[in-house]
């Protein structure tokens, strides 16, 4: 394209200085009633240049274009995926920062829709129970509005785990939440039963119950555990969140972000087991009890449940 510069006016420096005012530039309103270049649209190009790492000046080159309309797309004006050229933008920025802080890890936020971006929304998406494609659609940006209170306000370079829980608050989210845990099959039903013995001993009055299927449900469970050895039938939209349990260190977030997306009544969440075909020992399963447990509790602690 040919630059435009001071001096020029007409519907493409309008389209200019509208998208210069909604990221916050000061443009004077003679300038903006009349579409024209003028000084104050010069400063605010020159600014946004300098602010977005491009080369001196204060003229809308083929760059200075490029970023801008990348710099104003918001979550949720278009359908990302992963496609090549990749998609590039502001939406894609913040899509990555709310993912990291839910716990799905997209590296550093870097406005590219590339790899790492897609799988983990295909993370999002098997939490949540929904088709697990890697393209966000409206369905995707809703579920992580409805999330808004948890990533809104966080920092969102990276993922970040709730850590480890001390005995006292433990105990509290075991004594104050009625949690039922079930099974799918011998494996993850040896895993449920000391996950129940760790949370009985840790307190008497532990709300933990343990269930031989989901239908024992009682009425007043507030979340339902549904471990599993088996992988989740890939293309498959469950309608129960599935959380895997291959990064110990996002996995509270990343269950607390599945049980608060569940439409299910009680809220119900399945946890798969990294088994594989290797020999499973009663060590590996007393392991995974304990980190489960842990992150049980993590993801639970202060969640506000029906």
């Amino acid at each position: 394209m040919d630059a435009i510069r001071q001096g020029a006016a007409g519907v493409a420096v309008e389209d200019i200085q509208e998208r210069l005012e909604s990221l916050g530039y000061v443009i004077d309103a003679v300038e903006r009633e009349h579409s024209s270049f003028g000084p104050s649209t010069s400063t605010a190009i020159a600014r946004f240049r300098i602010e977005h790492g491009l080369s001196l000046g204060d003229e809308v080159d083929t760059a200075t274009w490029s970023l801008l309309v990348d710099e104003c797309y918001q979550l949720g004006d278009r359908t990302l995926y992963l496609r090549l050229p990749n998609f590039h933008g502001n939406d894609v920025r913040q899509l990555q920062e709310r993912l990291n802080i839910l716990g799905f890890s997209c590296g550093e936020p870097d406005g590219t829709y590339g790899v790492h971006t897609e799988a983990a929304v295909k993370l999002f998406q098997e939490s949540i129970g929904v088709l697990a494609d890697g393209m966000a659609f409206p369905d995707t940006f809703d579920a992580i509005e409805r999330l808004r209170h948890v990533w809104a306000g966080k920092p969102a370079d990276g993922p970040h785990p709730m850590g480890g829980m001390g005995f006292a608050r433990a105990a509290s989210v075991l004594e104050n939440v009625h949690i039922a845990i079930t099974a799918e099959d011998p494996i993850s039903r040896n895993v449920a039963g000391r996950i129940w013995n760790l949370a009985h001993a840790t307190i008497d009055s532990c709300g933990i119950e343990l269930l031989d299927s989901p239908e024992g449900a009682s009425p007043d469970i507030q979340a339902l555990l549904v471990l599993s050895a088996s992988a989740l039938p890939e293309n498959v939209a469950s309608g129960v969140g599935n959380v895997m349990l291959d990064d110990f260190d996002t996995l509270p977030p990343r269950l607390r972000t599945a049980v608060q997306s569940s439409h299910a009544t009680p809220p119900t969440t399945r946890i798969e087991l990294p088994v594989g075909t290797a020999a499973f020992t009663v060590g590996d399963a007393q392991t995974f009890a304990v980190i489960l447990l842990d992150a049980i509790c993590a993801a639970l602690d202060g969640l506000e449940l029906s």
